[in-house]
This record gives C-alpha cells, structure tokens and sequence, in this order.
C-alpha cells in the first residue's frame, strides 16, 4: 500500500518553511484557527495536481513549493504510471513536488523527471482521496461510485462482470469487423475486380521462374550471333590451324613442338621433367578448348525467327513487371497473394452473414449479463445504504438517508441496445448502469446526488461513513478530512474519531480537526504553530507526544492549557481512545 510520509511546505500562505511528518494510520492535524492548518490540505492538492493560484504564495516570496515523499509498492497502478513518464523511485519512494511562481506559472517534478501537471491528476485517484468543504475528490465522481459498489458486491458482481467485460470485447471485434466489411462494400468490390483482371491477365502469360533471366541471356547471344561465330572461329584457326595453309603458325602445333623438345631430355632432371608435364597439360586443354570452339560455332543458332520470338514473349513479361513485380519471381507472388485475397473478398457475403448471427447472440448474451449485472448492484446498494445510514446515525446526522439510483438510458433505437428489463438502454465495457450516490439529509426531503444534497461539514462526514462502510473495497491508500467534524461536538465527536480510527485500521487517514474528541484518537497527532511574526516555520509543525499532547487537547478542550479538569478530560479522551484501538 502507499503512504504519504512527509510533506515539505515552503512559502505557503503563513507557512514559511515546514516539514508534516505523517503515521501510516491515523494523522490529526490541530492548531489555533488561522494557524495554517488547512495548507495541509491545499499543499496535497498541489501535489495532486490541483490548480496553481499564485495567491497562495507568500507575500515576499518568489515562489511555492510543495514537495512530498510516497512510498509505492512495486506492482501498483502508480508505480507504473510514474515510470512511464520517466519517473525513477528512490529507495522504494516516489518524490513529487509543485512549484507555484507568483506570476502564476507552475512546475511539477515526479522521481526527478520534469512531468506535465497532468500526470499529477492521473495518479490523484490512485493516492489520495481529499474530502473537506472545498475540494472534493473520489467517491464524488459517478464513474468512481460504480466501481466502488462493484467492489463492495464482490462475487455477485465480478462473476457477471467479468463475463460480460469479455462478451463486450468480441462484439465490439464483430461489430467493427462487420461495419468495415458493409460500409467498404463498393471499395471491395472494386479491389476484387482489379485483383481479378491481374490474375488473368498473369494465367494468360503463363510465366516461369527465372525464365525473365533466360530470355534476357539468349536474346543477347542471338542478337550477336554473327560476330560470336566469326570470333569462335578465328579463335579455332589461332588454336588448331588452317588446314587450307599449310604454312600457318598455330597455338597447338608449336606446344607439341615444346613438349617433343623436353621429352628427349626429361629423364636427366625431375625438375625440367616437371616442366615437361605442365606442358602436356597445355597441350591437352588447347586441344579440349579448341574442339569446343569448333562445336559452339557449330551450334550457334543464328535463327532472326527465334530471336522475335524470344523479344516477343519477353515484351510480354515485361507488361507483367512493370504491373505486379520487379521480376517474374515477384510477379509470381504477388498473383498468390492476390488469389488468397481474391477468396477472401469473394466470402464476403458469407462472412457477413456469419458475423451478423455472431453480433446477435452476443448482444443477447450480453442483455442476460447485464440484466444479472444491474440486479447484483441493486441488491449491494440497498446492504450499503443500510451500512452508511446507521454509522451516519452516530455521526450527528440522525435523519439522514443514504441510497443509490441505478438508472439506465434509453438507446436511440433497438439496435443500438441492449435489452434490460424490457426496454433497450444504452450500454457500455461495465453494463449498462449508471449509478449515482444520493442523500436524503431529513425526512421529507428528497434524496439528491451528495455534492448537493449535502452541506460542507455533513459532506465530510458522508464521506467518512461511506469510507468507513467501503474500507478495504476501494484502492485509494490515503484519506485527507477537512473539517470532517463541522457542527459535531460531544459523543458525536467521538464517534467521527473512533470511525476516522476505524478506517485506518485499512487505509493512511490524515484529518485536520479543531476537535480534541477527535484528535485522541490519532496514531500521531501533528501541532500547527504560528511565530510572533505570523508565519509558520520548520520548528512551527510539531510531533505532540506525552505530556505535549495532553496541554495541546487541554487547550482545545477548554481553551486552557493548564486546567486540571481540561487535563483530567483529556486524559479521558486519550485512554478511551487506546482502549478502543
């Protein structure tokens, strides 16, 4: 899980120079009013990529800064997001800050990588969730409700959903498979017309591999067949002799002459014997090399016929090449490419037909899963709104009611829905419900969506009931609570503490409160401080413990520091805290 460890404020609104160290649970935040509390709450907006607005910064200071230290477990959503926008982690830590300027520009920092504010708000709903008077954030949002009374339902609804995630994936495949092959109807046919005519007009031609190479080779042999002859033949003369000059000179009589010179001789030298052997080898191939002379003239075809022929049918091969490949081997490939795509194009109806059956099951498959969807949701809402309503009973709020409006939205037509409960209603990846958290402050009113059927300090406490009954179903690893106690004293005071507790037990809980009932209950209890100049420096933010932490809920008790009954009461409140926990 991630936990929030500290937070270094600097120029502020009062706050100078400051660290807030937080306790994995339980954090409350208290200080004389004006003190600077709630900049704990606007420094973690920043952080979370809330908006910059210059006049938060101090009166003389160039700039805010708000830096914070995360700690993230390896495999979480965040970790993931954060290294894709080239975040590093240090020592299993995310480091973020928010740099405000006076002029108004702002500047984030996510693991040291200069990051758009953006990614900032991406990672907000995976961290934190901020409730106060003023800034709202998580279970506020309708999409952020579904998934959470998913979560709550469990079996009931993950079975079914996951089903039905995945009949959603194959008819969104079909559907688009089926759209591209109706509405691309005419380019389709046009693509298999020209597939057609190239396919015949390559089976009319009929080429061979390599024959484009052949062709070329006995095109050139025959279009200087004559000079090739005459060649051949002087070359044969020049080799074996003219046997009409019986005085010419020719290569094959002077080597026999040579090699009758050495014979006589051989035997008194190997090496000159050596030598004689080399030349009967030369001997041997002028006589082979001449003999082939005369045949190749022999043979060479001096056809005029054969050579159109061999033009023709090469002109014909070069229609093929210029169209479908740079030689007959890239010719020939492209017409098998072509006659699969052409049986291809040519099932086109099948296919259609076969798809269209596919798209109908699925959406009717799809109008069972989601009528089982939008039933397991209605019957989790009514066990949460039960829960959230009793604990909101102990939190001053006696009359309140809490419900969920599963509703649907009627599809333009039937074949742009799905069918549930007897009507077709627009659908999507999670069902076809959109859920909506309602409140119903006092009997009689009407239950309202709870960003407006609620005030600011009874929003907190909505807020914490429904923390408190989703505890351990939502990912959100930390809580902040402004003024989570607005227009709450006594027992009830209580009560929010011992169920800001309860929640920590699960979750990183940080509550800025003005109420000691509520601060007793706290892991680490933080104390605002102002200077004798107004502001608000390092020393300003302190870890209240032992007999500190008793004087500071003395004061918040009675005002006074040193009053023996404050103090018996906060002692009180602070065993009846550990007693509980």
């Amino acid at each position: 899980m991630s936990v929030l460890e500290e937070m270094r404020i600097r120029s502020l609104g009062v706050i100078d120079d400051a660290v807030v160290e937080l306790s994995p649970g339980f954090t409350a935040v208290t200080g004389e009013t004006g003190a600077g509390k709630t900049m704990v709450v606007t420094s973690l907006g920043l952080l979370l990529g809330g908006r910059a607005d210059p006049a938060l910064v101090r009166v003389g200071a160039k700039a805010a800064v708000v830096e914070g230290r995360i700690t993230v477990s390896g495999g979480d959503a965040v970790v993931a997001r954060a290294e894709e926008a080239g975040a590093e982690l240090d020592d299993g830590a995310l480091l973020i800050s928010r740099t405000v300027s006076a002029e108004g520009r702002s500047r984030a920092h996510l693991g040291g990588r200069s990051v758009p504010v953006g990614v900032l708000t991406e990672l907000a709903d995976e961290l934190v969730a901020v409730h106060g008077q003023t800034d709202q954030q998580g279970l506020l949002k309708p999409a952020r409700q579904r998934q959470a009374l998913d979560r709550y339902a469990g079996d009931g609804v993950e079975v079914p959903h996951a089903k039905y995630a995945a009949a959603y994936r194959r008819l969104r495949a079909v559907a688009a498979e089926l759209e591209e092959l109706t509405t691309r109807a005419r380019e389709r046919a046009q693509e298999a017309d020209l597939l057609r005519f190239g396919l015949n007009e390559v089976a009319a031609v009929e080429p061979l591999p390599g024959e484009d190479a052949e062709l070329a080779a006995e095109a050139e042999r025959l279009g200087h067949a004559e000079a090739l002859a005459s060649a051949a033949a002087l070359a044969h003369t020049a080799l074996a002799g003219n046997p009409e000059d019986p005085e010419s000179v020719d290569a094959t009589t002077v080597v026999a002459a040579a090699g009758q010179a050495l014979d006589g001789v051989r035997a008194h030298d190997p090496a000159l014997a050596a030598l004689a052997d080399r030349v009967g080898e030369i001997s041997i191939l002028l006589a082979d090399v001449s003999g082939e002379l005369a045949g190749y003239a022999d043979q060479l075809d001096a056809d005029p016929l054969r050579l159109a022929a061999v033009e023709e049918r090469r002109a014909a091969l070069t229609t093929l090449t210029r169209k479908y490949g740079e030689d007959i081997a890239a010719v020939l490939a492209w017409a098998q490419e072509g006659a699969g795509r052409l049986t291809e194009l040519e099932g086109d109806d099948e296919r259609i037909g076969e798809l269209t059956a596919e798209r109908d099951a699925l959406r009717a498959e799809l109008s069972v899963l989601g009528q089982a969807l939008t039933d397991a949701r209605t019957e989790a809402a009514a066990r949460f709104a039960e829960a959230v309503t009793e604990e909101l009973a102990s939190l001053a709020m006696p009359h309140a009611r809490v419900s969920f409006a599963i509703r649907q939205t009627e599809a333009a037509d039937e074949a742009s829905g799905i069918d549930i409960g007897g009507r077709s209603v627009v659908y999507g990846p999670s069902g076809a419900d959109e859920v909506e958290l309602l409140l119903a402050p006092h009997p009689g009113a009407q239950p309202r969506p709870i960003a407006k059927g609620a005030s600011g300090g009874e929003l907190s406490r909505v807020m914490l009931a429904v923390e408190v009954v989703f505890a351990g179903s939502d990912p959100v690893p930390t809580y902040l609570f402004d003024e989570v106690d607005a227009g709450v004293g006594g027992k009830a005071a209580v009560e929010v503490g011992r169920r800001l507790a309860k929640l920590a037990r699960s979750a990183q809980v940080v509550v800025v409160t003005h109420l000691p009932q509520v601060a007793a209950f706290a892991d680490r209890q933080l104390l605002v401080e102002k200077t004798v100049d107004g502001s608000v420096t390092r020393s300003g933010v302190t870890v209240l413990e032992g007999e500190d932490r008793v004087r500071e809920l003395s004061r918040m008790l009675a005002g006074q520091e040193d009053s023996e009954t404050a103090r018996a009461h906060a002692e009180e409140l602070l065993a009846t805290a550990r007693k509980d926990g």
